[in-house]
């Protein structure tokens, strides 16, 4: 009996977290909307684009750029207000080129936005899964350890982006970006 009940449970906790796509190419998901922010804000000559290739994923790619105080290339996603409540998690898939990333969430009344870094392997594909948790509130390259945490049901938008000083070309392909619940 015992063994029997063992396995309702790992059934339902199986069976009980649920994902949904944010970006998913094949499925035609996350391709609208896109909106380009880099550092030419402020004066830098960085520049990124968002894309689709003929595989059906879709391409952050661009030059980071280090003049004029400049070092950040980003790219984000308006997502509806409350729409990532209960989220546990971001599973990404994602093939790089050796750089770092950062998956970012902001609120519209914030100045900070949260990120959380991912390092790509260069010609590889890899499958990641970052905790809600590991989000952490940055604005302008700095880190605001004493800043409010996260209010998941205030995200209205979620990013990819570039800095760190790795000057040079980029290009990170995604096959998809999924909440998990």
């Amino acid at each position: 009996m015992k063994k029997f009940t063992f396995i309702i449970f790992l059934i339902f906790t199986t069976t009980n977290s649920q994902s949904v796509d944010l970006i998913n190419p094949n499925q035609n998901i996350g391709l609208k909307g896109w909106s380009i922010v880099n550092d030419d804000v402020m004066g830098g000559v960085s520049t990124s684009y968002i894309s689709l290739n003929e595989e059906k994923k879709l391409i952050f790619k661009g030059y980071l750029s280090l003049e004029n105080n400049g070092g950040f290339a980003s790219s984000r996603l308006g997502v509806k207000k409350k729409e990532l409540v209960g989220v546990k998690s971001f599973k990404i898939k994602f093939r790089g080129d050796g750089n770092t990333y950062k998956l970012r969430l902001r609120q519209n009344y914030r100045r900070v936005s949260y990120s959380c870094d991912f390092e790509s392997t260069k010609d590889k594909w890899v499958e990641i899964d970052i905790p809600i948790e590991d989000f952490k509130p940055t604005w302008r390259g700095y880190n605001y350890s004493d800043y409010p945490a996260l209010e998941i049901e205030e995200i209205n938008s979620l990013g990819l982006h570039i800095s760190d000083k790795q000057e040079g070309e980029f290009e990170l392909e995604i096959e998809y970006i999924k909440a998990i619940y």
